[in-house]
């Protein structure tokens, strides 16, 4: 049995099931975790505000990892690390998008920006940027084309999506800097997670969990795959792993 003391989860299509919830069954697991004094940590691409109600509801401790590791907070809302994308490149791949037919949105350090943009992209910070597309032509050309420009970092979170942190941006790094906050090494972490952007925390954690839902690559290199997000994979992985 690993010596379990951090479980890292991601959110969307792991922690939540297709409702957006998080079934009682999971809170309960969770709870028992908490109880033992292990921690629980949301590593999520989602940003702050959208995150924080599940962290408070879930009643956790410690720190929240949001924007693929591009921020770090407390649980009191204090920022411990944040990394931000150049504004110039920012808005040339919102026009790159554009006339490529893929629907954009933007994570800014106060908004969200989804199919729209502000009037003056350098009145903003930005943490986050992504595209949308069915069309899997579409997402490889705007890859290839991001391919092209410096300093991102590329994943995804749905197989229908782009994701772009500034380079060395990941759930893993961020995880590091969690650990050596709380005294602790990336050996006693569980990590669950579905899609790209998880790839490098289940590699690198003690434990690595795929979801039963997961992209087919993460499962590759995941020690162990446990139920979908709507089966309480989450809950069964902690049981397994940690109770």
């Amino acid at each position: 049995m690993a010596d379990i003391k951090l479980i890292a989860l991601d959110m969307d299509g792991t922690l939540l099931n297709r409702d957006h919830e998080v079934t009682d069954y999971t809170k309960e697991v969770i709870g028992k975790a908490l109880n033992q004094g292990v921690q629980v940590v949301l590593s999520t691409g989602r940003w702050l505000e959208s995150c924080y109600p599940y962290a408070e509801s879930l009643q956790l401790q410690s720190f929240l990892v949001t924007c693929n590791g591009g921020e770090i907070w407390t649980m009191n809302k204090e920022l411990v690390e944040q990394h931000l994308l150049k504004t110039e490149d920012i808005e040339k791949m919102w026009h790159l998008a554009i006339e490529m037919g893929v629907s954009p949105w933007m994570i800014s350090t106060t908004e969200l920006f989804h199919n729209n943009r502000p009037d003056d992209f350098y009145t903003h910070e930005w943490l986050k940027f992504g595209c949308n597309s069915n069309d899997m032509g579409k997402l490889d050309d705007f890859n290839k084309e991001l391919s092209y420009m410096e300093g991102l970092e590329l994943t995804n979170s749905l197989p229908t999506n782009v994701e772009v942190n500034p380079e060395g941006v990941s759930k893993s790094r961020a995880l590091r800097r969690v650990c050596k906050e709380l005294g602790i090494t990336m050996e006693n972490v569980l990590a669950c997670g579905d899609s790209l952007n998880d790839i490098k925390m289940i590699q690198d954690a003690g434990v690595g969990v795929a979801m039963g839902n997961a992209q087919e690559a993460i499962k590759k290199v995941a020690n162990h795959v446990t139920d979908t997000n709507n089966n309480d994979g989450v809950a069964k992985a902690i049981e397994k792993y940690v109770l």
